[in-house]
């Protein structure tokens, strides 16, 4: 009897060790988590997304590398089938390299290696193979492949399948299969909310062409595949024209950037346009004349702005504010003035008959002390009955700290400002759009793009932060493969994009006829600026209860559907294992039926179920019945 108890404790034991941490293990993950190299394998062997027509989603395929690794690991997602076919430039597949960080954005932030640059497997601006694959996996560490899906605006409403075949050397071969549900609603190609975030063109030059002399001719086409990028992440690079020669050369300067302002450029997103652009010319009668001239002539002057103060007093006296507004105003009329400063500072210095856009830190529209404490929107009803008059808002190196020892006490645990930087959670980086939907805000302004472009690779620790004021890598051959100079995207870049196509459904629900549940969901995922939690998967059930409401308002049916798919029973099936084997780990049967199983060896039993049920929750958390329209 003891013998038989002894061997029964032995049993339990080698089962409590979880058979994948000697196998490597391939599992599919949402957007809103960053997968760093010590991340937990998990068994999760299917993806579930959500979007309307024009939109895009993502999400990730993990990978742990078990106790001897993975090399020459490859992945692939010929397409996804439903109602209609997803597939060619539609979807990309991204290696997520790593940015070692060697101090902190906030004192909690880890240091090490975070997922950051997206090499492309191929370009999405010039279309080329890159190397994004093959990659090795460490033993005992995690990696990521992100994946892009961009459905098309005439996919019809249904779901589609499809399924991410990962192979490596020696014989390994993995899946995750995919489901996207496409709902009857579509977003824009121009966003509602109007962004301006900046481009130096110096740095571009110096961190592609290794010097700061390029010629436009030299430059500009790189530019332009910056601008298109930014587009199709629905943000706007409002003041990357080269400053010499100024005035330039109109007729080559509307050859080169018209389409990108007229919306006819080719791009996913058709009829994309910049929704800013920034005078960049010198601060005289005769430049901002001249370019509000060809600005009105060509339909674009009601989206130009001069940048006429930032952050004063401390960057711009108010006396320069004043004076430049003023010339401006004289100069050129219906030129927008932007200066990035609060009401309160507007009203004691009396410029709000001079000012357009005004553009306050996150901080001080609903800070967390001393006078901007709380939601201040009432403090700019009287500017904004100004005609013309706009809220913009902005976050800045003030959100974790300017400098050593002065970060920002909100930023606790799991909760703090808006973020973009590097060692920041997923959700940091989503939830500026929501905070300025909260705010009454139409547009956002960035301060800078490429600041840290030339060793983007390595470091871009700036103004107390990983990441501040860099969003994208430079792509060169060398580095990416391919043979044109392209700009690669952050991790962040992505996540920035959710979160303005957040904003598009606020709105959308709000211009529906519920405004009221717009700001409800919002301020139940943000109660405010400065308490924006970690929890990524609060943020994509918040989408999804707009999505739910927004085809309620605009006449869906089938009251027993839901945004995350129909019943499994209706689902068409998925690709059979022969067609698409299956991951290491992962029992066949369970994988088409989009169950989980732990597989190499014996069940684990507590640990491994708890596992697994954390895993079930959190995909079910996003689960929000709907009456979706099937039809258009």
């Amino acid at each position: 009897m003891l013998s038989a108890f002894r061997s029964f404790v032995r049993l339990l034991v080698l089962l409590a060790v979880p058979a994948f941490a000697a196998e490597p293990t391939v599992w599919g993950e949402g957007a809103m988590v960053k997968v760093r190299p010590d991340a937990e394998p998990r068994t999760q062997a299917e993806v579930h997304l959500t979007a309307a027509r024009n939109e895009f989603v993502s999400f990730q395929v993990a990978l742990h590398g078990g106790a001897s690794g993975l090399r020459g690991v490859r992945a692939s997602l010929p397409g996804l089938e439903g109602p209609a076919s997803i597939g060619g430039t539609d979807v990309t597949l991204y290696r997520q390299d790593f940015l070692t960080t060697t101090r902190r954005s906030v004192p909690e932030a880890q240091l090490g290696r975070w997922p950051d640059a997206l090499v492309p497997d191929t370009d999405e601006v010039a279309g080329e193979a890159r190397r994004a694959f093959p990659f090795d996996v460490t033993p005992g560490e995690a990696r990521a492949i992100w994946v892009d899906v961009h459905v098309p605006d005439v996919s019809p409403p249904g779901d589609y399948v499809g399924t991410v075949a990962v192979e490596a050397d020696g014989g390994f071969r993995a899946q995750v299969a995919v489901r996207l549900t496409v709902v009857d609603a579509e977003l824009p190609s121009t966003p509602s909310l109007a962004t301006a975030f900046l481009l130096w063109p110096p740095h571009v030059c110096r961190a592609h062409f290794g010097r700061e002399d390029c010629t436009p001719a030299e430059l500009e086409p790189l530019l332009t595949r910056y601008q298109l990028m930014a587009l199709e992440h629905r943000i706007t690079l409002s003041s990357l024209f080269p400053r010499s020669p100024w005035p330039p050369d109109w007729k080559a300067f509307e050859a080169t950037w018209g389409p990108y302002l007229d919306g006819s450029v080719e791009s996913r997103l058709p009829g994309a346009r910049m929704t800013s652009i920034q005078y960049v010319g010198p601060p005289t009668a005769e430049g901002l004349a001249d370019f509000a001239a060809h600005l009105r002539a060509r339909g674009w002057l009601e989206r130009a702005y001069d940048y006429v103060g930032d952050e004063p007093p401390y960057g711009t006296p108010f006396a320069e504010v004043r004076s430049r507004a003023e010339l401006a105003r004289q100069a050129a009329p219906g030129l927008r003035t932007l200066v990035t400063t609060n009401a309160r500072e507007l009203k004691r210095h009396e410029l709000e008959g001079l000012i357009d856009l005004a553009v306050p830190l996150v901080n001080h529209m609903d800070g967390a002390e001393g006078p901007f404490k709380g939601d201040q929107r009432t403090a700019y009803a009287d500017f904004l009955k100004r005609p013309g008059a706009d809220l913009w808002l902005y976050q800045s190196c003030m959100s974790h700290g300017c400098a050593y020892g002065t970060n920002a006490p909100e930023n606790k645990p799991g909760v703090g400002w808006p973020s973009y930087m590097v060692d920041r959670s997923a959700a940091k980086a989503r939830a500026m759009e929501w905070v300025t939907f909260l705010a009454g805000g139409t547009g956002e302004l960035y301060y800078q793009t490429v600041g840290m472009l030339t060793s983007a690779w390595t470091d871009q620790f700036r103004f107390n932060g990983n990441g501040d004021g860099t969003l994208f890598y430079p792509g060169t051959p060398a580095r990416i493969g391919g043979s044109t100079d392209v700009p690669v995207a952050s991790l962040r870049l992505k996540l920035i994009r959710l979160g303005v196509q957040d904003f598009e459904w606020l709105k959308a629900v709000s211009d529906a006829g519920d405004p009221d549940f717009a700001r409800r969901v919002a301020r139940e995922l943000i109660p405010a600026a400065s308490r924006v939690s970690d929890d990524g998967a609060a943020f994509e059930a918040a989408r999804l209860k707009l999505i739910q409401r927004y085809l309620e308002l605009t006449g869906g049916t089938e009251e027993d559907s839901d945004v995350a798919g129909p019943p499994p029973e209706s689902r068409p099936e998925l690709p059979p294992p022969e067609e698409a084997p299956v991951a290491a780990g992962v029992d066949s049967e369970a994988a088409a039926k989009g169950g989980c199983s732990t597989g190499g060896g014996p069940t684990a039993l507590a640990g491994m179920l708890g596992l697994l049920g954390v895993a079930f929750r959190s995909s079910r958390r996003a689960r929000v019945p709907v009456r979706a329209r099937r039809g258009r």
